[in-house]
């Protein structure tokens, strides 16, 4: 089973930029689907972003379309997400997951594994 590992969460400053990692087990992770989501306090998960082996991707387009970026580095096993213009209302737990090799889905339940999660406060 794949074991996630997020990080480059951080407390900032509206407007500000933070980029997500999440590395994953070698030879494995690079054939799965693999998502973004975050959760505020009080509040459902939400998806954010996700990205297909192929780099097929899909994102949150209400919520972040335009100031986040997923991406993928095969060779480092690693997912990443780049967060610009970042707004108080981004703030939340950001969890990356993965799903069996396919499109990426917008939904929850279609992912197996999950990281920790890594905190990210945006102050205006």
């Amino acid at each position: 089973q794949a074991q996630l590992v997020e990080s480059g969460g951080g407390s900032v400053q509206a407007g500000d930029s933070l980029r997500l990692s999440c590395k994953g087990p070698p030879r494995a992770f690079m054939w799965y689907t693999t998502g973004w989501f975050r959760q505020a306090p009080g509040k459902e998960r939400e998806f954010v972003a996700a990205i297909a082996r192929s780099g097929h991707t899909a994102y949150n387009v209400d919520s972040v379309e335009g100031r986040f970026t997923i991406s993928r580095d095969n060779a480092k096993n690693t997912v990443y997400l780049q967060m610009n213009s970042l707004k108080p209302e981004d703030t939340a737990v950001y969890y990356c997951a993965c799903a069996q090799p396919g499109n990426p889905s917008r939904v929850a339940s279609s992912y197996e594994t999950w990281g920790q999660g890594t905190q990210v406060t945006v102050s205006s």
